[in-house]
């Protein structure tokens, strides 16, 4: 994990599957719903993916009877090894930051480095944290 002076967030996991596997965790609907924004405590409730330039991405939590929507505009998407787009929570905040995954071969697997930029000063650590643990459980769901 890394943060830079521009609010640059980077989390790396190697994980031990094919690129394409990977990357399709970010992109199939089914794959998401089981870890990309899950909480800990609460559920998915809604996850609803178009995977194109300008299509768009909405993934609803409930935690403690609240639901938090994730919202996304993709800018690229070149399986298998990257995907941009626009990312948000707008319970929490209006404003939208920037994320690129890449997913690389290594070996008999792979590396994902997630990189959110413009990341607020306050939400620097918190968002880098997510990402690990959000990194952490695609790797259970990839491996299982």
């Amino acid at each position: 994990m890394s943060i830079d002076y521009t609010g640059t967030v980077r989390v790396s996991r190697r994980i031990l599957v094919a690129p394409e596997r990977a990357f399709d965790a970010w992109v199939n609907p089914a794959l998401a719903r089981r870890w990309l924004f899950a909480p800990l405590t609460g559920q998915i409730v809604r996850c609803e993916i178009d995977a194109r330039p300008r299509g768009s991405f909405v993934i609803t939590d409930r935690r403690d009877g609240e639901d938090v929507e994730h919202v996304g505009t993709y800018t690229e998407v070149e399986r298998p090894g990257h995907l941009a787009f626009t990312f948000g929570v707008p319970k929490y905040s209006g404003d939208l930051s920037s994320v690129n995954v890449t997913v690389a071969a290594d070996g008999d697997g792979c590396v994902v480095t997630v990189e959110n930029l413009d990341v607020p000063p306050e939400w620097r650590t918190q968002t880098a944290q997510g990402w690990g643990d959000l990194l952490g459980k695609v790797e259970v769901i990839l491996t299982d």
